[in-house]
This record gives C-alpha cells, sequence and structure tokens, in this order.
C-alpha cells in the first residue's frame, strides 16, 4: 500500500535524510539511485514491516505492506516523528536571513533532523557515536540489531539472517546483560548505560518517550537527558537537537576541528570558542552550528 504525509512548509525530503549520518544506521537503509530512505519498524502489536520513504510534493510518499487502519495510524505517526513534519522553522530563516554562511538555510529548507522513530532508539544511538569513528558505531548499530532484533514478517530458520530486522526493543536489551553487550555487539565501556536505560524503559520505571512531546524547559530537559547514564553534555546537545531544541551545540572532537579551521587557521580551540562564536544565535545555536556552511570539509 502506499499514502501520503503532508509537511509544514518549506520542507527538504533530502535535506532532512541527509542532515546527520542516521540514514547510514541500521535499521535504516537507503538507496542513492531512488533516493529513497528504508526502515524496519516494529509495531505495536509486534508485527515487523518494511517502510520505503520518498520525496513527495510537500511532503514524504510511504511505500509498505498492507496495513490495518491501526497499523497505518502508527505507521504514519513514525513517519511523520522521524521526518519532523509539522516543525516550523520560520524564525530561525528569519535570524539566518543576514548571515552569508546560512544563505542556503530557507533555499533548501535545512532545520529538520532526521530522527529514529523512538527516543530510546535516538539515545541508544548517540551513546554508541561517543568516543569513536564512525565506522565503529556503524558496526556495533548493525551488531545491536542483528542480535536483538526481529525479522521482517516473522522470517525464522536460514532465512532470518537475510531479512532486515527491527531495532531492539527495551525489553530485548534489558533481558541480555552487559557482558554480552561487550562480547557480542563489542560496544565496550557502553554496555552498563545501554543496558541500565533498556532496563530502566522495560520496567516501566522511566518513560523515556514522554520527553519527545514534554513541555520542560530545554534547560530541564537538558538535565534530565544527563541523568541518563551514558549521555555528556556532547550526547545530551545532540539529542535536544533531535527533540528539535536547538539551544545547545553538540560539541565534540569534529566540531573543534571545524572551528579551528573556520576561524583560528586550524589551531587547536576549546568548546568555550565554540560556544563563543555562536553565541550571537541564542536559541537556534544549535542550528546555526549543524547547518553552517564550514570551509573544512575534512580533507
Amino acid at each position: 500500500m502506499k499514502f501520503t504525509l503532508p509537511a509544514r512548509k518549506p520542507f527538504n525530503f533530502t535535506s532532512v535524510i541527509d542532515s546527520h549520518g542516521w540514514r547510514q544506521l541500521a535499521p535504516f537503509t537507503y538507496d542513492e539511485g531512488t533516493n529513497t530512505l528504508g526502515y524496519t519498524l516494529r509495531l505495536s502489536n509486534a508485527r515487523v514491516i518494511e517502510l520505503k520513504m520518498s520525496d513527495a510534493k510537500d511532503g514524504v510518499s510511504v511505500e509498505t505492506e498492507r496495513l490495518n487502519k491501526t497499523e497505518r495510524s502508527e505507521a504514519a505517526e513514525a513517519v511523520a516523528w522521524m521526518f519532523g513534519l509539522d516543525m516550523d522553522f520560520s524564525a530561525f530563516y528569519a535570524a539566518s536571513r543576514a548571515e552569508p554562511k546560512l544563505a542556503r538555510a530557507k533555499k533548501q529548507s535545512l532545520g529538520r533532523v532526521l530522527r529514529s522513530p523512538t527516543l530510546f532508539e535516538d539515545v541508544i544511538k548517540t551513546i554508541l557515536t561517543t568516543n569513536t569513528l564512525w565506522g565503529a558505531t556503524q558496526n556495533m548499530t548493525r551488531k545491536l540489531v542483528d542480535e536483538f532484533g526481529v525479522a521482517l514478517g516473522g522470517a525464522t530458520g536460514r532465512n532470518v539472517d537475510e531479512a532486515p530486522k527491527s531495532f531492539p526493543t527495551p525489553e530485548a536489551i534489558a533481558a541480555s546483560d552487559p557482558d554480552t553487550l561487550k562480547e557480542k555487539i563489542r560496544v565496550g565501556y557502553r554496555a552498563p548505560a545501554i543496558h541500565e536505560l533498556a532496563v530502566r524503559v522495560a520496567s516501566g520505571k522511566y518513560d523515556l518517550e514522554a520527553l519527545k512531546t514534554c513541555d520542560l524547559p530545554t534547560l530541564e530537559l537538558r538535565k534530565e537527558l544527563l541523568t541518563i547514564n551514558g549521555v555528556g553534555p556532547y550526547a545530551a546537545a545532540n539529542l535536544l537537537l533531535i527533540l528539535g531544541r536547538s539551544d545547545f551545540i553538540p560539541i565534540d572532537s569534529w566540531a573543534l576541528k571545524l572551528v579551528s579551521h573556520e576561524w583560528y587557521r586550524g589551531k587547536p580551540v576549546t568548546s568555550k570558542e565554540v560556544e563563543k562564536r555562536f553565541e550571537k544565535w541564542g536559541e537556534y545555536k544549535g542550528l546555526a552550528f549543524w547547518f553552517w556552511d564550514w570551509k573544512y570539509n575534512g580533507g
């Protein structure tokens, strides 16, 4: 079946999927030839389906197998969240109008950051980006999905390893243990943090998903994110950006390198220099940093 979801204008499908590296992490897939984003979704009734999302006029076109009314509604809600279809960036565009380095922001409808359907998945993936190379993040995520995810269509036997799998539920990870996560998934020191979060969420003691729509002031929301083991200032800022709060900059070694080459001729800089350069952007600091037209491209 196919259906189309409208987006608040302006909207650019490609700008969202190119907003960061999430499309390279399982259970996302991406077909560059057709500009199609795939995602293997586990519905609340435990059915696993594959979504194929592509550009539509003023929105997103979704192709999947036949779903009943409830399943379709849930799939549509997941896609709307992943693409931030109802988000409004007009104030950011107005603020960035006079900045040449952000001149393309409105033209390319920049602002939305690709999200996973659940905050649990985004927190785990963000933890897997800390203190490591991107290739390692991709490998850890793939192993986590392969080990604990559920296969598309309930595939069993020989075909189960070939079928796409959904991102693991908190319950699936909680039923494991930190040692298994270390040995099989190779997540290293992150194992206790990942397992602890899964246990907290699976037990019902922590309603992590409620943070997606909470009305907490950004400082309070940041404080809440920092209570999660494994989430420090960089990870919290990254998650805030995913949640649509751009008051903080996700400062890691790459951010330091970008600012160093942009303003300091490649000389080492500190987090303070990064903050100083974007201070004037206030609540849009994170967006200004994220979508800045940087000189340095890693070459």
